[in-house]
This record gives structure tokens, C-alpha cells and sequence, in this order.
């Protein structure tokens, strides 16, 4: 499974996300964030049903440009992409079902 466990500091660039081949999804919160911290086994069980999709876990906040140029507001936000355009996202996700859709729609 390609889950990542945790939220890195070290983020991509955006021109390598919007390069990127196939079905991605970047997370973006933090370890300290309570909703993102509940979310979490919402998002591990739908990522259990696919685990071929890479998933990339970014630190967000004060002075980070990555998620600005996604425009995140909230913690956590799922945005999912296929070929390096996002087709759609989730915020907050609160069950597994919202989550599932959102990877059917970039398989």
C-alpha cells in the first residue's frame, strides 16, 4: 500500500505534481491537527481498497507556498489527480464513501 504515515515537510514542487503520470492523491494537513488526526482512518480504509494509488502526505501552514497554490484552506484536504490536473477533492473527509468516489472518478 502506498499510504504515507505521516505528514513530511519536505514537499514536491508543483510543476513535478502537475507532471506527475496516472492517479495521485496529496494530502495536505498536519500531525498536530485534531480533524486530520480523526480522518485518518477514514482515509486508511479507502486507500485499503486501492492500494496502487500513490499518496503524498504534505505538512501544510504559515508560509507554504505548495498548498497555497492548491488553494487549501482546510485541514485535512485530499486533492485528487490524474495526470497531473486534479479532478476533484475532499475536505474533512467524514467516512470512507465520499473518499472511494473521489478515487473512482481518477481510476
Amino acid at each position: 500500500m502506498t499510504l504515507s504515515q505521516s505528514y513530511t515537510a519536505n514537499a514536491p514542487s508543483r510543476t513535478e505534481l502537475d507532471q506527475t503520470t496516472g492517479p495521485l492523491v496529496v494530502e495536505f494537513g498536519t500531525d498536530w491537527c485534531g480533524f486530520c488526526k480523526s480522518s485518518q482512518p477514514h482515509i486508511a480504509k479507502a486507500f485499503a481498497e486501492h492500494p496502487n494509488i500513490r499518496h503524498v502526505k504534505i505538512e501544510d501552514g504559515q508560509g507554504r507556498r505548495l498548498g497555497r497554490s492548491f488553494d487549501v484552506k482546510l485541514w485535512p484536504t485530499l486533492v485528487f489527480m490524474r495526470d497531473g490536473l486534479e479532478v476533484t477533492r475532499i475536505v474533512r473527509p467524514r467516512d470512507s464513501a465520499d473518499l472511494l468516489s473521489a478515487f473512482n472518478e481518477i481510476l
